[in-house]
């Protein structure tokens, strides 16, 4: 079953709250940088990324990991990867 790209960002922003509950989520836009707008380390970076694997089904090969800079980013990954 595909997801919507509103679904799919639901599920991003969900797991970003789960990474990092002090981050105000609603100032986050599509566009920014995670690592960046967040201060996230790689560590919080690959929790992100099991999270979306278990709650997506998405399998982000290492060489992937960089292709993954936004919300967009993200979304329009998992899009192309469900096709």
């Amino acid at each position: 079953m595909s997801r919507t790209d509103a679904e799919i960002r639901d599920v991003v922003i969900g797991e970003l709250r789960r990474i990092a509950p002090d981050v105000d989520s609603a100032s986050l836009k599509p566009t920014d940088h995670l690592r960046e707008a967040l201060e996230i380390d790689s560590y919080d970076f690959l929790q992100l990324l099991i999270g979306l694997n278990k709650k997506l089904g998405i399998d982000v090969p290492e060489s992937d990991y960089g292709k993954l800079r936004t919300i967009d980013d993200i979304v329009g990954y998992s899009q192309n990867r469900n096709r």
